[in-house]
């Protein structure tokens, strides 16, 4: 009864062995890579945003609107500014979340008008 050297492995391991080899992150150059560009879209996005929420914010205040209609786009401002904060550290996914929050109060305040 004469085994292979190999044939001790958990059958376990080795698959989570194969499963780890075939998700194709085997280069670090590229997620870095990724990641940097996930980190300026999310910052720029965030700062465009921002601005965009601000000067709605200007222009519904010299006119004739409801109180609630500056203050939803500058709080809509608010959340993007924040995440403009975060994806410049690196929590893009947070950042989405609040972009997206943020356009939202926008177009609520938008409803008002």
């Amino acid at each position: 009864m004469s085994g292979r050297p190999d044939s001790d492995t958990d059958p376990e391991s080795a698959d989570s062995e194969a499963a780890a080899g075939q998700d194709g992150s085997d280069d670090p150059a590229g997620t870095e890579e990724d990641a940097r560009r996930a980190r300026w879209t999310a910052t720029g996005t965030g700062a465009a945003l921002t601005l965009a929420g601000l000067a709605a914010a200007l222009l519904r205040l010299t006119r004739s609107a409801p109180a609630l209609v500056p203050a939803a786009y500058a709080g809509g401002a608010a959340l993007c500014a924040a995440a403009t904060v975060l994806g410049s550290r690196g929590r893009t996914r947070r950042a989405l979340w609040l972009l997206i929050a943020g356009v939202m109060v926008m177009a609520l305040g938008d409803q008002f008008d």
